[in-house]
C-alpha cells in the first residue's frame, strides 16, 4: 500500500510547529535543549526542523548589506580603489585552525546575495554573468520581492559538466526576487565567425543583446588566464587560446571577454565567435558588482578596477587584504 499523502491541515499544523520552534529559537533566544524540552520532542529533531524551517522559507534570516559595507576593510577598499562600496567576508585562519577553503566559498556567496539585495533598486534591468561563484551565489539568494525588475544573461548557453549553464544563474536570480528573466537563446560560442554574425542578426538575439546596452547593475565574477580556467573547462576556449591571448596581454576573463592589465577588452580567439556582452557594455552599466574570492584573483580584479568595470566589491577577506597590500 503506498503511504497516505498529508492532508492539508498535517501540512498547515508542520509550518505552525516549524514557525512557533523558529520563534523560539531565533527571537525568545532559547536553546536548541530547551525547545526540545517544551515541545516535547528530542533535540535531534529540533535541529532537523529548524534546518527545515530555513529550508522552505518558513525562515528568512537576513543581514543588513549596510553593516557588511562599513568595516574597516570596505572603507579601506572603497578609499583605494574608488568604489562606492565593498563587502567583505571574513575567512582569517585562527589559532589552531586554517580557514577552510569551502567554507570560505560558502560564506562569500552568502554575502554576495545581500551585496545584490543592497545593491539592486526597484526599476533595475539587471544583467547577470555566469560561472562557479555567480552559480553559488543564485543557490543561496534569500527571497526579496523587488519591484519592476528585469533580469537578463550576459553570455550564451554552454554545455559542459564542469561550468554551470548561464541561464540557470540568471533564472535562479530572478526567481529569487521576483523578477521577469530574459534568457540569451544562443550558444556562448559559435563554430564560424560567419555564423556568430548571422546569429546575431537574429531579430530575436538582437533584441536580447540591445537589453544589454543599457543595464543598471551588472553581476559578473572575473577569472585568471590559467590553463585550467573556467573558460576552458567550458569547452569555449582552448589551452592554446588562452596561451596566445595571454601572449596579447590578457590577465583576466569577464563574462567571457579577455581584458588586459588595464582592464581594455583583448580581441583574441574566440573573441569574434562569442556571444556575450562586451567589455564596453558593460563599463556603461551604470552600477557594476564584481564578486570574488581567493588571492589569486587579485590582477584579475585589478584589471577589472582599473578599467572602470566596477562600481561595487564583494570579495573574501584574503583577497581583500591582498588587493590593499600590494595595488601595484
Amino acid at each position: 500500500m503506498k503511504p497516505e499523502a498529508p492532508s492539508r491541515h498535517s501540512v498547515h499544523d508542520k509550518d505552525s510547529l516549524l514557525s512557533n520552534i523558529a520563534l523560539l529559537y531565533y527571537s525568545e533566544g532559547l536553546t536548541q535543549s530547551e525547545i526540545a524540552k517544551r515541545v516535547g520532542l528530542s533535540r535531534a529533531t529540533i535541529v532537523n526542523m529548524l534546518r527545515e524551517g530555513r529550508e522552505r522559507g518558513v525562515v528568512e534570516i537576513r543581514v543588513d548589506g549596510r553593516k557588511l559595507a562599513s568595516s574597516n576593510l570596505s572603507r579601506m577598499l572603497c578609499a583605494k580603489f574608488g568604489l562606492e562600496d565593498a563587502y567583505v567576508s571574513l575567512n582569517r585562519d585562527l589559532p589552531g585552525r586554517k580557514a577552510d577553503a569551502g567554507e570560505a566559498r560558502a560564506l562569500l556567496s552568502r554575502v554576495g546575495a545581500i551585496a545584490i539585495l543592497d545593491v539592486a533598486a526597484a526599476g533595475d534591468t539587471i544583467g547577470v554573468a555566469w560561472g562557479a561563484t555567480i552559480k553559488a551565489v543564485s543557490q543561496v539568494m534569500p527571497r526579496s520581492a523587488l519591484s519592476d525588475v528585469t533580469v537578463c544573461q550576459l553570455i550564451g548557453s554552454m554545455v559542459s559538466e564542469r561550468v554551470h549553464t548561464s541561464e540557470d544563474c540568471a533564472i535562479r536570480i530572478a526567481n529569487q526576487i521576483g523578477a521577469i528573466c530574459y534568457t540569451l537563446h544562443a550558444p556562448a560560442v559559435l563554430s564560424s565567425v560567419e555564423l556568430a554574425n548571422a546569429l546575431m542578426s537574429e531579430p530575436t538575439i538582437r533584441e536580447q543583446l540591445a537589453r544589454l546596452e543599457t543595464l543598471d547593475l551588472a553581476i559578473f565574477s572575473a577569472g585568471d588566464t590559467a590553463p585550467d580556467t573556467h573558460l576552458v573547462a567550458a569547452g569555449i576556449a582552448t589551452e592554446r587560446q588562452m596561451a596566445q591571448a595571454a601572449d596579447q596581454g590578457a590577465v583576466a576573463i569577464i563574462c567571457g571577454r579577455f581584458v588586459d592589465r588595464q582592464g581594455r577588452q583583448v580581441h583574441a580567439p574566440p573573441d569574434d565567435r562569442l556571444i556575450a556582452i562586451t567589455i564596453d557594455q558593460l563599463r556603461r552599466a551604470k552600477k557594476k558588482l564584481l564578486i570574488a574570492g581567493g588571492a589569486e584573483r587579485r590582477e584579475a580584479v585589478l584589471a577589472s578596477i582599473r578599467g572602470d568595470l566596477v562600481t561595487h566589491l564583494c570579495v573574501d577577506e584574503k583577497l581583500a587584504r591582498r588587493l590593499l597590500d600590494d595595488a601595484g
